[in-house]
């Protein structure tokens, strides 16, 4: 029996007395099996990072930085990588294989823009953090990397991204929808409490640019939010995550069926005004216009900077004041519009050549040619604003001297407004300064070039070109500019960026970097080519190492991005370095005479250090009189060994370099700082190099096209003689061809013009280029014409080439009597509408009554200025009694020999043939089918010859009209 208590067991039982004795209390755990003490099995720790990382970010793609290549594992492998085109491979691991698939990490721009752009998905970027020592595991194997996300990159939050659209502002949208959706079944009808809701809803907006630091903010309501969201373009549309709810298919029919990539965002930070923005803003927004903001705007704006610092995660954003928009400021271009009048893009096929904006960019800077794209599609409406663009432009015009010397200085600038991004952020690279140093430089050439022009024109020393009959206007428009150019701080600092950096070594620094990026492609290559031959690959390690060996006796070049003189401790450091490869240069010419090795040089390697190494016949010397040398390997033609001296004089020289990359980092450092104390200046002086580029773009295709200034007034008028169509003329000259020009007096006595003619025959044409006309006086460009006299007018309405919209359940026919709604509830007498071919896909019977009742409405309740086109010919009898509609058409001339060809040019009256066998057999329809159409169509006629003053086809507004009228109203 055991001892208790020291005392030896007696035998026989217990005595009571020794009960106390004892052990009291709960008893020690049994030692634990041998089984439970075995460690539980794992995944390797990259790996578990990674799938923790894909845990937290569930709705995003999660590239995990491993050495040189960004990973992915586990099942989003399986589901990726075929889309992107990724080899899938396995890694053993003791939970058993794991896909994996992956990508260099220089080619991290082209597989985000797959991910982001091409599939519409969210990449969260896993990097690998080095862990500090203090918080490292001192066991072997220990993970020396955190890997943790930096940064989620979606289709909104793009900064810097190579595969950006220079062209185009990078929109992220917030919506805000004040109160809750309507059910389901209400929004499916369109009743007119439907209607009243969507008009009394108010919606915030907000849009940000992070590549350019742009904020804006509006307020409108939900019947305007589908052209709004149109207009403004966004790559990204984030709502609150409370309208997750309503369904993918609900949001984007109130957003317009932009096809906008939709994300929900719950906000962590809701502000209550816009002071709490600061943080985020490069200048805080003044207290007395703090008011202005309406709750909807505070709310979206709160939501979109909410949505950027979740996304951005670490990274500190300085973005512009927001800026308020109004619908009293642009001139309104409804969805419809935009797309029908091919502002932006083609019609048919959605490409940017064809389109108005190709027709009239000129311009020679990536932010010019954005700024542009702004004006286009939100024309202004103040006079004064749109008269000084076009008195920026009449200069130009006048003066090409001048405007050559802008272009000029113009090309050599660089984006800044997109560099000056990258800095707020905390980016920017060496070559960036140097740019926006050079940028500054022109700026300051182009102050002098606008300030010796004013000089020389008040002193009379410029006079305008002969072919201007303009009279030259005051220029106190360029006195403007040229005082918002503020250069005073910006000069100095492009002084202290080309003071420090050294241009030659940043070019030498490229061409090392571009050869190594060759290398390691080609052993990826090697690699892949490998794997897919079933080959054994080849020795890479070995390789890439011999890269890292010094095979010069100067020892490495070492590539310094700044001058020497960047900085006092930058100069003392340089000057060590100097003596100590001095120092270097001496131990290697007095071992090679005691060895007499000639070949004998001074290397480091990443693997042996530093270390000297002689080859060839100079290799069978003797090392046992150099004191210090210890040989480390031999071979018949070489020798390698380590020497005391070189060791201590090369870990010297180390120290050395690291002296003067610390130093070059901190004067880096502080001129990026200087940068961003200018923030402010240099973005004021870059929107000035836009607004110039923009004006010598509308010049010069006013001087190739033989464009004029347009005339704008407050009245309604719209006087255009001899207007062509920007695209159409411009695709015509290129091929050698004339556009036949066209008059247009709508808007004094004749408010709408109905117009008849010929299929082909240019009505539609007509109809669009004077739309356009209008849009580009209101951008400040010139326009296509001889003369132009044109009223402000607040909004486009556009009803042209519908298609039907099977998903949500419209036929063409619908689609068009939607548009139609849209104008007539909208339209005011200061608007512009064109229609074209409006009731043509029902019965000829509804499609006239349709018409009709357009008409009747256009011309009693909105008398707007219309031009509507149509084949229904008898609209022109039922609306005789119209005083303020007058008829015009175009026609065929047909010549005795039975050939014909279309008259383009516009003349009063109605014209009720179609001709659409003409165009038909142009087609090429068959010979047989046209004579049965041609048979068909007599009869026809025949018919109704017959029939005429009995049948609708003849109907006139005095038997009809009231009955019209009534449908109508």
């Amino acid at each position: 029996m055991p001892q208790l208590n020291g005392t030896a067991a007696m035998p026989g039982p217990p005595k009571a007395s020794n009960a106390s004795s004892l052990p009291q209390g709960v008893l020690a755990p049994l030692p634990r099996d041998e089984i439970d003490t075995v460690p539980a099995k794992a995944y390797p720790t990259v790996l578990q990072q990674h799938l923790n990382n894909v845990r937290k970010f569930n709705d995003c793609v999660v590239l995990t930085r491993v050495g040189d290549f960004y990973e992915m594992y586990f099942d989003q492998v399986k589901q990726y990588a075929p889309l992107v085109n990724l080899k899938v491979a396995k890694r053993a691991t003791v939970l058993g294989d794991v896909p994996m698939a992956g990508f260099q990490h220089t080619q991290l721009d082209r597989y985000l823009k797959m991910f982001v752009q091409d599939l519409g998905k969210q990449v969260a970027i896993s990097e690998q953090v080095r862990l500090p020592d203090s918080e490292r595991s001192s066991k072997a194997g220990a993970p020396m990397y955190d890997r943790k996300v930096t940064r989620v990159v979606t289709a909104g939050t793009l900064i810097d991204e190579s595969f950006m659209d220079p062209y185009e502002n990078n929109y992220l949208l917030a919506v805000h929808l004040e109160g809750a959706l309507p059910a389901h079944s209400a929004h499916d009808g369109r009743s007119e409490a439907y209607e009243r809701y969507k008009r009394t809803t108010k919606v915030g907006l907000s849009w940000v640019d992070l590549s350019s630091g742009d904020f804006y903010t509006q307020s409108s309501d939900l019947a305007s939010l589908p052209s709004l969201a149109a207009r403004v373009g966004p790559r990204e549309v984030v709502l609150d995550s409370t309208m997750e709810s309503a369904g993918q298919a609900q949001l984007q029919k109130l957003l317009g069926e932009g096809g906008y990539s939709l994300h929900y965002h719950q906000t962590t930070q809701t502000a209550s005004s816009v002071a709490e923005w600061t943080p985020m803003l490069e200048r805080a927004v003044p207290d007395k216009d703090q008011d202005n903001f309406t709750a909807p705007e505070i709310a979206a704006g709160s939501l979109v900077l909410d949505y950027i610092r979740n996304k951005l995660i670490d990274q500190q954003i300085q973005l512009q004041p927001p800026v308020r928009r109004s619908d009293d400021e642009y001139m309104s271009i409804d969805k419809q519009s935009l797309r029908g009048l091919e502002i932006r893009s083609t019609l048919r096929d959605g490409t940017f050549q064809g389109s108005v904006l190709h027709a009239v960019r000129h311009t020679v800077t990536k932010s010019g040619a954005r700024l542009l794209s702004q004006r286009l599609v939100s024309p202004s409406m103040s006079l004064s604003v749109i008269n000084n663009r076009l008195d920026l432009v009449q200069e130009m015009v006048g003066q090409d001297a001048f405007c050559e010397d802008v272009v000029a200085l113009l090309r050599r600038t660089s984006d800044t407004l997109r560099l000056l991004q990258r800095f707020s952020i905390g980016k920017g690279d060496a070559d960036d300064l140097l740019s926006l140093a050079k940028t500054v430089d022109v700026m300051g050439r182009l102050s002098e070039v606008l300030h010796d022009h004013i000089v020389a024109h008040q002193d009379g020393v410029v006079e305008q070109e002969e072919d201007v009959d303009l009279e030259p206007p005051e220029l106190g428009f360029l006195w403007d500019i040229l005082g918002r150019l503020d250069l005073q701080g910006p000069a100095r600092v492009s002084k202290s960026i080309q003071h420090a950096i050294d241009e030659d070594g940043l070019d030498r620094r490229h061409v090392a970097e571009a050869e190594d990026q060759a290398e390691a492609e080609e052993m990826t290559d090697e690699v892949v080519s490998a794997d897919t031959a079933g080959e054994k690959g080849p020795r890479l390690a070995k390789r890439a190492s011999k890269t890292k060996v010094t095979t010069a006796e100067s020892g490495p070049e070492e590539i310094w991005v700044m001058r020497r003189n960047a900085s006092p401790t930058l100069e003392r450091a340089h000057a060590d370095l100097e003596k100590l490869l001095d120092l270097k240069r001496e131990l290697a010419r007095r071992l090679r005479e005691q060895l007499k090795a000639e070949s004998l040089m001074l290397k480091w390697g990443a693997q042996l250090g530093h270390y000297c190494h002689i080859k060839g016949r100079d290799a069978q010397g003797i090392l046992s009189a150099l004191e210090g040398a210890r040989s480390i390997g031999s071979t018949k033609s070489t020798r390698t060994f380590y020497l005391a001296d070189w060791t201590h004089l090369g870990v010297r020289i180390d120290d050395s370099k690291l002296r003067i990359r610390t130093e070059e980092e901190r004067v880096f450092g502080k001129l990026r700082g200087q940068v961003v104390e200018n923030l402010m200046k240099l973005r004021r002086n870059a929107a000035v190099l836009d607004e110039l580029d923009v004006a010598c773009s509308s010049a010069t295709i006013a001087k190739e096209r033989n464009l004029v200034r347009p005339i704008l007034s407050e009245d309604t008028s719209h006087r255009i003689v001899g207007g062509r169509h920007p695209t159409v003329d411009a695709g015509l000259k290129a091929q050698g061809r004339v556009f036949t020009a066209n008059d247009c007096a709508v808007g004094d006595q004749e408010k709408i013009y109905l117009i008849t003619g010929p299929n082909m025959a240019g009505k539609s044409t007509y109809l669009r280029q004077n739309a356009l006309i209008t849009i580009l006086a209101q951008t400040g460009c010139f326009v296509p014409a001889d003369y132009a006299v044109i009223g402000l007018v607040d909004k486009i309405f556009s009803r042209v080439g519908s298609a039907d919209n099977l998903y949500q359940d419209q036929s063409t026919f619908m689609v068009e009597m939607l548009e139609a709604a849209e104008i007539l509830k909208q339209a005011t007498p200061r608007s512009f509408v064109i229609m074209d071919e409006v009731g043509r896909g029902t019965t000829p019977e509804d499609g006239v009554a349709v018409g009709y009742a357009c008409l009747h409405h256009l011309h009693h309740i909105n008398k707007s200025r219309t031009l509507f086109a149509t084949h229904f010919h008898a609209l022109a009898d039922m609306t005789r009694d119209f005083d303020a509609l007058a008829c015009y058409c175009t026609d065929v001339a047909e010549a005795g020999d039975g050939s014909w060809a279309y008259v383009h040019k516009l003349r009063r009256g109605v014209n009720r043939e179609s001709h659409a066998l003409k165009v038909a057999r142009l087609a090429g329809l068959p010979e047989s089918a046209m004579a049965v159409a041609a048979e068909v169509l007599a009869d026809l006629q025949k018919e109704r010859r017959r029939s005429a003053g009995h049948h609708s086809a003849s109907l006139t507004a005095l038997e009809y009209g009231p009955v019209l009228a009534v449908a109508a109203g």
